[in-house]
C-alpha cells in the first residue's frame, strides 16, 4: 500500500481536521435552537389581537358606537392588512433579512396592542389596530420562508410547530380575555391591552437575529434540492395555476377563520350562550388546532398529494356550519370542535406553500402572492355576513353563506394539492 493511501486512525483523523468545524456546527446548531424558539413566541402573538376582540366584541361595539356593518368592516380589516402589508414583506426582507422585518413587525404588533384599547374612536381604534395587523401580515409571509430558511430538512414538521404555536396563542386569547376582563374590574380596555405584555416578549429572541441577512448554513440532512443554487425565476407567479388554487384555497379558509374569530361568540350569544360560555366555545374551535396544527403538516409532508386533506376538513366545515345553522344551541360544543378541525386548513396551506416550490426564494414569492392575493378575496366575506346580520336580524343567511364557501375551498384545495412546483408551471 502506498503511502498516500494509507487510512489514519480515528484519533489522527480527529486531530487533522480544522479546529474551526465543531465550533461551526455547533454554532450553527445553537442558531437553529434560537430560531425555533423565535419562530415559537411569534406564532403565539399572530392572532390573539383577533381572537381577543372576537371575545369582547359586543363590548367594543358598544364602547365605541360602532353599527353591525362597521363591525363586520372590522373583522374584515385583519385580511385587508394582510394583503396590504404582506406584499411589502418579501422586499423589505431582500432589503434588511427577515430576522429584522419580523422583529420590527412583533414590536409593531406590541404598540398596537398597547395603543389601541385607549382609541377616543371608532376611527383611532381602526388606525391602531391596522400598526398591530401590519406587524403581524410581515409576519404571516415570513414564517415560511424562516423555516425554509433554517430548516430545509423538516418543512413539515417546523410549519407544524409554529402552526401550534399559532393555534395556541388564538385559543388562549379567547378562552382568557373575557376572564382577563372581569379581572380589571370589567374594562374591556385593560382586557385587550394585556396581550401586549406578550407580545413585547417575544420581540427579545428576535433582537439576536435582527443581523442575520445571509444564507442560512443547509441542514446535514437537506435534500439535493435545498442545496442546489437557486436560480433567478423571470416569469410572473401570477402565470402558474398551482400559485392560484393555493391563493384561492389561502384565502376562502381565511374567510372562514375571520369570519369564524370575530362573530362565532356572538352567533351563540345570541341563541341564548352566556358571554363566557361563548368566548370558551371560541377558544374550543381554536384549541383544535394546536394538536392537529403539529401533525397535519407532518402527515402532509409525507404524502405526494394533499387534496384528500383538503377534502376531508372542508367536510368537517360543512358539519359543523350545518349543525350551526339547524340549531345552534342544542349541542354547541360539536359545533365548535368540527369548526376547529375544519379551521386546520390553514396550516395544511402554509405547508403546502412549502411544499409547491423547489427554492427559499421561490416559497418567498409563493407565500407572498398566495396570502396577499388570497387576503385580498376573504375581505369581503366579514363585511357581507355582518351586513347580512344587520338586515335580517338572525343568522340563518349568513351560516348557510358560510357553509356554501366551503365548496370551492375544497376544490381548490384538491388542484392546490397536486404534487408540482410553481416553477414549472412559469
Amino acid at each position: 500500500m502506498r503511502d498516500d493511501e494509507a487510512t489514519l486512525d480515528p484519533a489522527t483523523e480527529r486531530a487533522t481536521m480544522p479546529a474551526h468545524l465543531p465550533t461551526a456546527a455547533q454554532g450553527v446548531r445553537r442558531t437553529r435552537i434560537l430560531v425555533a424558539v423565535a419562530l415559537v413566541l411569534a406564532a403565539l402573538n399572530l392572532r390573539p389581537a383577533i381572537t381577543s376582540l372576537g371575545a369582547l366584541l359586543e363590548e367594543v361595539r358598544d364602547g365605541l358606537g360602532m353599527s353591525g356593518t362597521v363591525a363586520g368592516l372590522l373583522t374584515s380589516v385583519p385580511a385587508l392588512c394582510f394583503a396590504v402589508f404582506g406584499v411589502t414583506a418579501p422586499r423589505l426582507a431582500r432589503r434588511r433579512g427577515p430576522g429584522a422585518v419580523v422583529c420590527a413587525g412583533l414590536v409593531a404588533i406590541t404598540l398596537g396592542l398597547f395603543l389601541r384599547p385607549f382609541a377616543g374612536g371608532t376611527a383611532l381604534f381602526l388606525a391602531a389596530s391596522a400598526l398591530t395587523l401590519a406587524g403581524i401580515a410581515v409576519g404571516n409571509v415570513l414564517m415560511p420562508v424562516v423555516v425554509k430558511r433554517w430548516f430545509p430538512d423538516r418543512v413539515g414538521t417546523m410549519t407544524g410547530l409554529y402552526s401550534m404555536a399559532l393555534s395556541l396563542g388564538t385559543a388562549l386569547a379567547a378562552a382568557a380575555t373575557v376572564p382577563a376582563t372581569r379581572a380589571f374590574g370589567g374594562d374591556w380596555r385593560l382586557g385587550l391591552a394585556a396581550w401586549g405584555v406578550i407580545a413585547a416578549v417575544a420581540v427579545l429572541p428576535w433582537l439576536a437575529l435582527v443581523r442575520d441577512r445571509g444564507p442560512a448554513p443547509a441542514a446535514p440532512t437537506a435534500s439535493p434540492q435545498a442545496l442546489a443554487p437557486e436560480r433567478t425565476q423571470t416569469g410572473s407567479i401570477a402565470r402558474s395555476r398551482t400559485a392560484w388554487a393555493l391563493a384561492v384555497y389561502f384565502g376562502l379558509q381565511a374567510t372562514g377563520a375571520y369570519i369564524t374569530m370575530g362573530w362565532l361568540p356572538q352567533i351563540f350569544r345570541d341563541a341564548g350562550v352566556s358571554a363566557s360560555t361563548a368566548g370558551v366555545l371560541l377558544a374550543v374551535t381554536m384549541v383544535m388546532g394546536v394538536p392537529l396544527s403539529f401533525v397535519l403538516p407532518a402527515l402532509a409532508g409525507r404524502m405526494r398529494h394533499q387534496g384528500a386533506l383538503a377534502v376531508g376538513l372542508g367536510l368537517f366545515g360543512i358539519a359543523g356550519y350545518g349543525g350551526l345553522w339547524a340549531a345552534p344551541a342544542a349541542a354547541p360544543w360539536v359545533w365548535a370542535l368540527l369548526l376547529g378541525i375544519s379551521n386546520c386548513s390553514f396550516p395544511l396551506a402554509l405547508t403546502m406553500i412549502g411544499m409547491r416550490s423547489r427554492t427559499g426564494g421561490g416559497v418567498v414569492r409563493l407565500s407572498a402572492f398566495a396570502q396577499c392575493t388570497g387576503y385580498l378575496l376573504s375581505i369581503p366575506g366579514p363585511i357581507l355576513v355582518g351586513t347580512l346580520y344587520q338586515h335580517t336580524g338572525g343568522w340563518d343567511l349568513p351560516v348557510a353563506f358560510m357553509l356554501a364557501l366551503l365548496v370551492p375551498q375544497i376544490a381548490a384545495g384538491v388542484v392546490a394539492g397536486r404534487d408540482r412546483a410553481v416553477e414549472d408551471e412559469l
